[in-house]
């Protein structure tokens, strides 16, 4: 626990940045443009590395509030203090949201006790605690160069056969022991990654990024091939002799070659109709257009076939693959969600195809069976707030506006993204936020809030270990998340709180793996050009 001056001290220096309203905003529709912005980088060394300078190993002046160990003038004008739980970094000179930073954890300290501070000649802070000493720069970056950096990340390390893989660090911390594992959603999380070179590709025309994108969009091919089902995908695979995986149902191929993941999820099926969506209309293969085109038809033929279900090889339903009436009446707290889900494959299989069967089933859906109203039930039916559902329904809504034209439907659309945007507007989230305004571009929303957040998601998507429920300037809401933990509902920044996805909760503000894993960076890319293909964010 603080002691009772480290938390006066925190409370006071720090709380003016963290209780600012989000919806404080200019009209939405006025893009950001977009600026160099400090990025925070760490480099350790060992006490008695020669590259540490010797004022750094001084000495501390003691203080006179026994709270802070430590303080010192940064070249830029910022003060910074050590703790015993951290370093702070004070500049009111600096935008609201950043006049106050907080660093702890192993993502930026050898541990939290703070015993010396020793300014660099460019802005940054050398940081010499109990165990070794921190170098913190803050280099000033574009988020284009942002976005190079986590490109750099997934080739190094995430890609496995074209899969956006999981990162297992065999030593914590310790990038060079990267071992390439299957991930529970490969399809889903491949999908995301795929959507985001697309984008990339329609703004920039890179060679590099049409062949990025093609690489995940083939495996998420061969995800639909490996099952021996067509219309069927796998949430994953691996190939004879990788490391064998622990959970899930798994079954081999008949060669034997492959060893792939069942029991598909719903989750799998949102990315597939996100994803052949926009590189459909994005990119300019003619021949990966036309086999997209076919896996679509097949997986909406497989799920209209079987009653709205996606039936597994065994002939059963998987456990989420679900969209019927009947499991409607049975399960109503999925009927908004599943219900845009259906919608959304629908239509993008209706714009990809130019079928009009598709639309007729679409329309059949929509106004016979009602599900353009379901979806308005998200506040009877929901009992909990889940941030993975937040995801699924903000991709879905995505193809839903791209494609629909028709304003008594649109209408109920946009009735349905404003009962999802009521708790999201206050996660600050760049993708949801800019999908949010192609549904409803007259909106006035925290433009600038979403931006900030790409700003300060971490260049270090290392699992550490981060704590922050310590801290004196938050404000707690008062009942657990829907795991059980506790849950803030002062929104910190991306780089203080723990590494994550956008299907998970940022008011959450302890968590980690203890380093032994790294994410991929993909939550990055996909908000970043979608954002700059839609013009939401320019400048670079």
């Amino acid at each position: 626990m603080p002691t009772p001056h480290l938390l006066c001290l925190i409370r006071f220096l720090a709380a003016s940045v963290f209780f600012l309203p989000v919806s404080a905003a200019s009209a939405a529709t006025e893009p950001v443009t977009l600026a160099t912005y400090p990025q925070r980088v760490r480099t350790f060394h060992a006490l008695t590395d020669p590259a540490v300078p010797a004022g750094v190993l001084a000495p501390a002046t003691p203080l006179p509030v026994g709270a802070v160990a430590a303080s010192a003038r940064a070249t830029d004008g910022a003060t910074w203090l050590g703790t015993a739980q951290g370093a702070l970094r004070l500049d009111d000179t600096a935008a609201a949201r950043d006049r106050r930073q907080y660093f702890a954890g192993r993502r930026y300290l050898p541990d939290d006790d703070v015993q010396q501070l020793f300014p660099d000649t460019t802005g940054g802070m050398w940081v010499r605690t109990r165990t070794g000493v921190s170098h913190l720069e803050l280099r000033p970056m574009t988020l284009a160069q942002k976005a190079a950096h986590f490109e750099q990340l997934v080739a190094a390390r995430h890609d496995r056969y074209g899969l956006l893989g999981d990162s297992q660090l065999a030593t914590p911390g310790d990038l060079a022991t990267n071992v390439p594992v299957d991930n529970d959603n490969n399809g889903l999380w491949t999908s995301i990654y795929a959507a985001a070179e697309c984008f990339r590709y329609g703004v920039t025309k890179s060679p590099e990024a049409l062949a990025r994108a093609k690489k995940s969009l083939e495996a998420m091919l061969f995800l639909e091939e490996v099952t021996g089902k067509r219309g069927f995908p796998a949430r994953s695979y691996i190939r004879k002799g990788d490391r064998m995986p622990t959970d899930g149902e798994w079954h081999w191929t008949a060669d034997g070659q492959y060893y792939w993941k069942g029991d598909t999820s719903s989750d799998e099926i949102v990315g597939y109709f996100f994803v052949f969506g926009i590189a459909c209309d994005l990119l300019p293969d003619a021949e990966l257009k036309a086999r997209l085109i076919a896996a679509t038809r097949r997986i909406m033929d497989h799920i209209i076939a079987n009653g709205y279900y996606l039936v597994d090889v065994d002939g059963r339903p998987t456990l989420w693959g679900k969209w019927s009436l009947a499991y409607f009446a049975k399960d109503p707290d999925d009927t908004a969600l599943n219900s845009l889900e259906l919608l959304s494959f629908l239509k993008t299989t209706a714009h990809l195809t130019g079928d009009a069967r598709y639309e007729k089933e679409y329309q059949k859906v929509a106004r016979e069976l009602n599900y353009a109203d379901l979806i308005l039930r998200l506040k009877q039916v929901r009992k909990v707030i889940n941030y993975s559902d937040e995801e699924l329904a903000m991709l879905p809504f995505y193809g839903i506006f791209r494609y629909e034209k028709d304003p008594a439907l649109l209408a109920n659309y946009r009735r349905a993204l404003d009962d999802w945007w009521e708790n999201m507007a206050r996660e600050l989230s760049p993708p949801w936020t800019f999908i949010y305004l192609t549904g409803r571009p007259d909106a006035t929303v925290d433009l600038p809030g979403a931006v900030w957040t790409l700003t300060r998601m971490p260049l270090d998507v290392i699992h550490w270990d981060v704590k922050n429920s310590h801290r004196a300037d938050l404000v707690w809401s008062p009942t657990p998340d829907r795991f059980g933990k506790r849950e803030a509902l002062t929104l910190i920044p991306p780089d203080e709180r723990p590494t994550m996805r956008w299907n998970a909760n940022p008011f959450v503000v302890d968590g980690g793996k203890g380093g032994r894993s790294e994410d991929d960076g993909a939550a990055f890319l996909l908000p970043y050009w979608l954002g700059r293909y839609h013009r939401f964010i320019l400048g670079e």
